[in-house]
């Protein structure tokens, strides 16, 4: 079964830092590019980085760049969000999501509708 299970996510001061898990199983991620999304009440979901997992290239948007990080870890078939210096703003539920991209098509995107599996989600509250 394929599966993506998120982790990390807690209350968090701001300015303070988080880091945010995206495990795998029933598939390898080596043909897949990997996003992160958020959804906070009243608001739009926002795409918030991405990365291939096979050639490691990595997009972000422009709210988080020079904030956040993606990365991967191959042999744990995980990708990370470290996020840095949050703010208020970046209290949201955060999703984990995958799509075959083996030609790296989707890596410079963060499109919702391109993405094919979902995590459940992860809260991150940040407090003033």
């Amino acid at each position: 079964e394929v599966q993506l299970v998120e982790s990390g996510g807690g209350l968090v001061q701001a300015g303070g830092p988080l880091r945010l898990s995206c495990a795998a199983s029933g598939f390898t991620l080596d043909d897949y590019t990997i996003g992160w999304f958020r959804q906070a009440p009243g608001k739009e979901g926002e795409g918030v980085s991405c990365i291939s997992f096979g050639y490691g290239m990595t997009h972000y948007a422009d709210s988080v760049k020079g904030r956040f990080t993606i990365s991967k870890d191959n042999a744990k078939n995980t990708v990370y969000l470290h996020m840095n210096a949050l703010e208020p703003e970046d209290t949201a539920i955060y999703y984990c999501a995958a799509v075959y991209d083996p030609l790296t098509i989707v890596a410079d995107q963060l499109l919702e509708s391109e993405y094919d599996y979902w995590g459940q989600g992860t809260q991150v509250t940040v407090s003033l």
